[in-house]
């Protein structure tokens, strides 16, 4: 009994669906189309892997900025107050 009432609705998972869509630009570029669950699911994989690519990037191209920086320079103290807030 208490499985039950941990299930989500079919009406809930639409929503979920439908919320997730809006947030992966490759479904949002389909605009109205609706995509099955499982091809949603894909995207948003493969979304998150090119988004933590592109951090590991710029994490890599920072890493090489401050190497190549005076730590005490004007430059170092806006990057360090960037990277604090």
């Amino acid at each position: 009994m208490s499985s039950r009432r941990s299930r989500i609705s079919e009406e809930e998972i639409n929503e979920l669906i439908s919320k997730l869509q809006s947030l992966v630009p490759e479904s949002r570029r389909r605009g109205s189309n609706r995509a099955s669950a499982t091809k949603l699911l894909k995207e948003t994989c493969n979304y998150i892997k090119s988004l933590q690519r592109e951090v590991d990037d710029l994490s890599d191209r920072l890493s090489d900025l401050m190497a190549g920086m005076d730590n005490n320079s004007a430059q170092a103290d806006i990057i360090r107050s960037l990277l604090s807030s």
